[in-house]
């Protein structure tokens, strides 16, 4: 998500208006219905983990131990139990 400068953005008549009820504040605007993304869509996260959690199961089945991958990626054991599981689905 990005801040953009309402007076160069918006109508100088509707910034004036909006400062009547919040003076210097910042104001989340959400998008409209139907142009929702999901977590993660937009800035590539949900497509990375993905492919990080695909890695993690492809080495696990090449003999990878539970805990060097833990220690490779930098998650608990738990979390690794997980994305196996998760990943045989």
């Amino acid at each position: 998500m990005g801040y953009k400068k309402a007076s160069e953005i918006l109508p100088i008549e509707l910034v004036a208006l909006i400062q009547n009820y919040v003076d210097g504040d910042y104001v989340y605007i959400p998008r409209k219905k139907g142009n929702e993304l999901s977590w993660g869509e937009k800035n590539g996260t949900r497509q990375a983990l993905k492919e990080r959690d695909f890695a993690i199961y492809d080495s696990y089945l090449k003999g990878a131990r539970k805990k060097q991958l833990a220690d490779e990626y930098h998650l608990s054991i738990k979390s690794i139990e997980r994305i196996i599981t998760k990943q045989k689905k």
